[in-house]
């Protein structure tokens, strides 16, 4: 099966890229499903959510610290 040609600008794009691009949608999105899950009466599983949104936070602002200053 032949792979499709990727769109301009498409070769730039990493997971790593997009998700730190896209970092304040995802982690809206995980409150709102651990939201969703807090009313379905599931716990554990918003904290699984959250817990995920916390990592994602967190690896940023190690990322922000660790980048220099201009």
């Amino acid at each position: 099966m032949p792979e499709e040609p990727l769109a301009p600008g498409a070769a730039d794009e990493t997971v790593g890229g997009l998700a730190q691009l896209y970092l304040g949608n995802i982690l809206y999105a995980l409150e709102h499903c651990a939201l969703s899950l807090d009313g379905e009466g599931k716990p554990l599983d918003a904290a699984f959510y959250r817990g995920i949104g916390r990592k994602l936070a967190d690896a940023h602002g190690r990322t922000k610290r660790i980048e220099p200053q201009p």
